[in-house]
């Protein structure tokens, strides 16, 4: 067998097999995160001292999969040898303390031959950016053989096409590794990789840079992925050194993230509990008070500041009371939700303010949107046809005029041609016939409300 030995054992990680066993299992033991249905994460790849606690809160969220997962597709960004396109290494199996992983040659064949990849032992030599994330693997995906891929000054549309191709069902998880900041100080650096985060969250791989990650072509990448399948991008965690090993002089930044389908994608029942608390007392001290209370993110968990779009929905004695959202993706769910609470019920134009009376009686639906995708057709058939009912919202567009409709719609419109026609009147159109330039996209959304199960 043809093996790779470890280049950084005994420097970044232990050496001794027992002292690594140890140290990873103590890492995945001490994240606070539930399982979560992701297809992908990122993790960073610094000495386990450092980054080791948020690597594990990455991977502790898919250790439920380790019997499910035969394939890990793992990209890294190259540190030490610079080169043009997307790097494997020669070898059949890359050793660690904990014995070998086999590298899939089956997923190398599907990838050889497009464009940027390429055999080059040069750049795994000394490389630690993906050598740190296999003791972990190893430890939760025992099953698993894996595609490594380094990624040196790599296009965008190359990452994506090897994903693309190796994107496989359960049984592939994608690992991409990145660290964020390096050497700023602490509070400058926790605003950087803050910033850097949101742009994650919101697959917005144009506001990526080496500065901010330097793993930012493989998350760029992956980023293309989740817009073009519908997939939700959460930070499950955000620390640098300062806070794990180092001082707070010179830090580097670190964050775990999961990448799910947006469809299976829910917050915990406790985090929905507590954002509907929150914009239910949000709107009582405006109704009853005139004041609007300082509801900061950064005092909330992780997933509820994640940047996201929502639509909030007020029904009374169940008939709709205000309905208003957010069509871009600009500040953290928490704000968001409860500034589109407190819009539907003071500034939706079909009715009056909410009052006092009112309040005791009203009920809130939170709808959590995914990523606008373009939904192409010839002609009102086959927009029809390809209209998924109870699982898409849609948008219609034509010129200036448009609409939104949320998948709630299909509960009062389960028919697809009425749902269309009805969204069509919303947008100042012509309710059925040809309408050259008219423009649609879907999306989804993770819809829940007050006594949701």
């Amino acid at each position: 067998m043809n093996l790779r030995a470890p280049a950084v054992a005994g420097a970044f990680y232990p050496a001794n097999p027992a002292a690594l066993d140890r140290m990873v299992g103590d890492c995945l033991a001490e994240a606070h995160t539930e399982s979560l249905p992701a297809k992908a994460i990122i993790a960073p790849h610094a000495g386990y001292v450092y980054s080791g606690p948020i690597a594990g809160t990455a991977y502790a969220g898919v250790q439920h999969m380790g019997d499910r997962v035969t394939r890990v597709v793992l990209l890294g960004p190259a540190h030490r040898f610079g080169f043009r396109g997307i790097a494997y290494p020669s070898a059949d199996g890359l050793a660690t303390p904990l014995g070998v992983v086999p590298v899939d040659v089956q997923g190398l064949a599907a990838i050889r031959g497009l464009p940027g990849v390429r055999e080059l032992d040069d750049a795994f030599d000394g490389e630690h950016s993906l050598e740190v994330h296999l003791p972990f693997i190893q430890r939760i995906f025992p099953r698993a053989s894996v595609v490594p891929l380094v990624v040196g000054n790599a296009d965008l549309a190359q990452v994506d096409a090897v994903l693309e191709r190796l994107w496989g069902g359960p049984e592939t998880m994608i690992v991409v590794s990145s660290d964020l900041s390096h050497f700023h100080d602490y509070a400058t650096a926790c605003g950087l990789d803050l910033e850097t985060s949101q742009a994650i969250e919101a697959a917005d791989a144009e506001r990526l840079s080496g500065d901010r990650a330097c793993g930012y072509l493989p998350v760029s990448g992956l980023l293309m992925r989740a817009k073009a399948l519908d997939l939700r991008v959460t930070t499950r965690d955000l620390r640098n050194s300062g806070d794990t090993a180092g001082d707070h002089r010179r830090v580097v930044g670190y964050g775990a993230y999961s990448v799910e389908p947006a469809t299976e994608a829910r917050l915990s029942h406790a985090h929905r509990a507590l954002l509907l608390e929150t914009a239910k007392h949000t709107l009582a001290e405006v109704v009853e008070t005139g004041r609007t209370p300082d509801i900061r993110a950064e005092d909330f968990p992780l997933p509820l500041r994640a940047i996201r779009r929502t639509f909030v929905t007020l029904e009374m004695d169940g008939d709709l009371r205000g309905c208003i959202g957010t069509i871009q993706a600009n500040r953290p769910l928490v704000e968001d939700v409860v500034t589109n609470t407190l819009k539907s019920a003071m500034q939706d134009p079909r009715f009056g303010p909410l009052t006092a009376a009112e309040l005791p009686r009203v009920h809130i639906t939170v709808s959590i949107l995914s990523h606008d995708r373009p939904l192409p057709f010839r002609d009102e058939e086959e927009l029809l046809a390809k209209l998924r009912p109870g699982i898409d919202g849609l948008i219609l567009r034509d010129g200036r005029n448009g609409a939104l409709f949320l998948p709630k719609v299909w509960d009062m419109l389960p028919d697809p041609r009425d749902f269309v026609a009805q969204l069509r009147r919303k947008a100042g159109l012509p309710a059925h016939g040809p309408l050259p330039g008219l423009e649609a996209c879907r999306f989804t959304a993770e819809t829940f409300g007050e006594n949701s199960e």
